[in-house]
């Protein structure tokens, strides 16, 4: 394993955790951050021990000894910054959701793939050993039919909240930042959506505060998935099939999944047996972005381009489906167009 050499652009409070967690990595160094404001990458370098930081990210994308860059700037920025670090030369992690439509995603693509360097969205949900393990039971047939499928994820968004989670402009959107979750979610365990239908409550400014969503996917399965900027959700995913049922608490980056067997039979049928947990392959590690670290390094270690957990379709299938449920909605970005 060779050492992969990380930078990050734009360091907030995600960026925060992700550089705790690159520290649990083996094979994985912070070698620089960059901010457009050169106080503030001094202040997080000094705080995280990283060996550089700038005042700009021109000059950090310019940094000989970064290998990759994780981009941690809002939604509407990840474009021009991936853009920057590509034409450095940089292979690039960046955050979810890659931008604010798949038309942006195609053109970030189409850059990585231009000069030749490796991109992924940063869903560290796609990467998560229990998610992996889930995933390959239901696959297997283990757990029975997936026929319905229920996931929700939201918190209250303070007046003091950053730019990002409060301007249109940035790429606000309870959709976006939480509702991206259940419907990955939904991808894995259930396959590609044939049909979404959409509601939610808006800001006066147009911000969806809060979505519901309701899917048909391949078989016959249904979900139902809900995001929220306004409300303290349960964070819980559960997946019933025709045997049982699996439940994951905080399910975007959960400890473990629970699955309860209701395939012998317990005479009215309302109990099953005792739940079985169910762990991934490898330990669960850090906070969640730890994973998906380690999955960049396999990948470049390997000379891909893209991963096959996180693979580039995967990307543009879900915002497709975030454009179509905006579009449901009402929910424009001024980088729409049209």
């Amino acid at each position: 394993m060779t050492t992969t050499r990380w930078a990050i652009l734009g360091p907030g409070r995600i960026a925060r955790t992700f550089a705790s967690d690159l520290a649990l990595v083996p094979g994985a160094e912070l070698v620089a951050v960059g901010s457009r404001s050169a106080e503030r990458a001094r202040g997080f370098a000094e705080e995280f021990g990283v060996a550089a930081s700038y005042g700009s990210y021109e000059e950090l994308v310019g940094d000989p000894d970064v290998d990759v860059v994780y981009i941690a700037s809002p939604h509407a920025l990840h474009l021009e910054h991936a853009r920057l670090a590509f034409e450095a030369g940089k292979h690039v992690l960046c955050e979810k959701p890659l931008t604010l439509s798949a038309a942006e995603a195609e053109e970030m693509i189409a850059l990585a793939t231009e000069h030749d360097r490796f991109l992924m969205e940063a869903m560290w949900t796609a990467c998560h050993p229990v998610i992996l393990a889930v995933r390959d039971r239901i696959r297997d047939g283990d757990l029975g039919t997936p026929r319905q499928l229920h996931a929700e994820l939201g918190f209250v968004v303070p007046p003091e909240a950053s730019p990002r989670m409060r301007q249109p402009e940035l790429g606000a959107s309870a959709l976006l930042d939480m509702g991206i979750y259940p419907l990955t979610l939904a991808h894995l365990m259930l396959g590609e959506a044939e049909e979404l239908v959409a509601t939610a409550g808006l800001s006066d400014d147009g911000i969806d505060l809060d979505v519901a969503i309701s899917g048909r996917y391949p078989g016959g399965a249904l979900a139902t998935m809900t995001a929220s900027l306004t409300s303290w959700s349960s964070r819980r995913a559960e997946i019933a099939t025709d045997t049982g049922r699996l439940t994951l608490e905080d399910f975007h980056h959960p400890a473990a999944a629970a699955w309860t067997s209701y395939a012998a039979g317990s005479g009215d049928g309302t109990t099953g047996a005792d739940p079985e947990l169910i762990t991934g392959a490898t330990p669960v590690i850090g906070h969640g972005f730890s994973h998906e670290i380690a999955e960049v390094g396999r990948c470049l270690d390997a000379g891909l381009r893209e991963s096959p957990l996180v693979p580039h379709a995967q990307t543009l299938t879900i915002l497709r489906q975030m454009d179509d449920v905006r579009r449901q909605v009402g929910v424009e970005f001024p980088t729409d167009g049209g």
